[in-house]
């Protein structure tokens, strides 16, 4: 913008009418709380003219309100966002990786935890369209991080009609609910990209319901196991315990990925030992009042030490353990590389319910020239 208020390329902005037309967007009821970009038309076929997919092709449905979402839907909300026409086969392949995920399509956006998605980009388009891998890639500071996000959030607002204290039901609800989303940082991890572990090569997203993130410092040993033993702890916590079992995985800073793999660690075997100790003793849980899992697998309290709920293994007090994961296959962990370098930090993600390691490929865009 020059000096006059004007755009280099067009005419110069009133802000005035700006500014109406922010309040505008507010007065509709469709913002998330911050400044909706305006739309029109002619911007909205920018976005649907990156994909050979049907404008009124239906990518969503929520049963319990009856509603669906459509292509067009979604590129509305993607606009309004603030996402550039480009972003938007990311928008879709990040929608229809949530629309595999079980808790998305049950009552995940109810919930009272206030789940939030989990975005994880592979391939080439992470730089073609500037999305940040490295530093900071839990925070602010990038515009595809943020709006591909926020877009999701507003598709499930505007078109699903999940709004606070309406139909979302969040009792306190996630920091960063719509807004965590990275690229994966290949050029650091020691092993292949995530989706392509889980057989999508090149541009995919993988994405899941998360409750929480909750940061692993560790730079101060150069043991495996002992940094193994910090994630396996913060896994294990009872506040996040509310079934039998829970669902959690890593995103490691590339430092912690190549300590484990240098010892020999590939993404299976880390999951692999995540599983086999991640937990608390039943005394330990008692404490809590999570001693014991019900038919239905709801903790609460009431069972002594090696009856319901344990798993027949020993806690390292000599009292029955109970494992926080359970025994999946250790490809159902999910486990990206992101972040920078600066420090031995990385972070526990805790699954909403599972995740069904389904990336799902990015559209090559078609007509890429009108989205300039």
């Amino acid at each position: 913008m020059s000096d006059d208020g004007a755009v280099d390329d067009g005419a110069p902005i009133d802000p005035d009418v700006t500014q109406r037309t922010i309040e505008h967007l507010y007065e509709q009821g469709w913002s998330d709380g911050l400044p909706l970009v305006s739309v029109s038309a002619p911007f909205v076929e920018r976005f649907l003219a990156t994909t050979a997919r049907d404008p009124q092709h239906v990518i969503g449905r929520m049963p319990q309100t009856g509603r669906v979402v459509t292509v067009q839907t979604a590129a509305i909300n993607a606009a309004m966002a603030g996402c550039r026409p480009e972003y938007f086969p990311v928008v879709l392949a990040a929608w229809d990786a949530l629309m595999a995920e079980r808790a998305a399509n049950g009552g995940g956006w109810q919930s009272t935890s206030g789940p939030a998605p989990l975005i994880v980009v592979n391939g080439p388009v992470r730089h073609e369209l500037g999305f940040n891998s490295t530093g900071g890639v839990f925070g602010p500071g990038f515009r595809p991080n943020a709006t591909v996000a926020r877009a999701i959030g507003l598709i499930v607002r505007n078109a699903f009609g999940v709004r606070p204290h309406e139909l979302e039901q969040a009792t306190q609800g996630v920091p960063g609910r719509w807004s965590i989303c990275f690229g994966e940082n290949e050029e650091e991890s020691p092993w292949p990209p995530l989706a392509a572990e889980h057989g999508i090569t090149g541009n995919a997203v993988s994405t899941t319901l998360l409750r929480t993130c909750e940061y692993v410092d560790n730079r101060h040993t150069a043991d495996p196991e002992q940094l193994l033993g910090d994630f396996a702890d913060t896994v294990g916590r009872s506040g996040s315990w509310i079934f039998k079992h829970g669902m959690a995985g890593l995103v490691l800073c590339p430092e912690h990925a190549q300590r484990l793999a240098d010892a020999g660690y590939s993404r299976r075997d880390v999951a692999a030992w995540l599983i086999e100790h991640s937990g608390r003793t039943t005394a330990q849980l008692a404490r809590a009042g999570k001693d014991h899992a019900d038919g239905r697998g709801v903790r609460f309290p009431g069972a002594a030490a090696g009856t319901d709920g344990t798993d027949g293994t020993d806690g390292t007090d000599g009292e029955a353990f109970q494992r926080t994961l359970p025994p999946v296959d250790p490809e159902a962990v999910l486990i990206a590389v992101a972040g920078a370098r600066t420090a031995g930090i990385s972070m526990v993600v805790r699954y909403f319910a599972d995740w069904s390691g389904t990336p799902v490929p990015v559209e090559a865009p078609v007509r890429a020239e009108q989205t300039v």
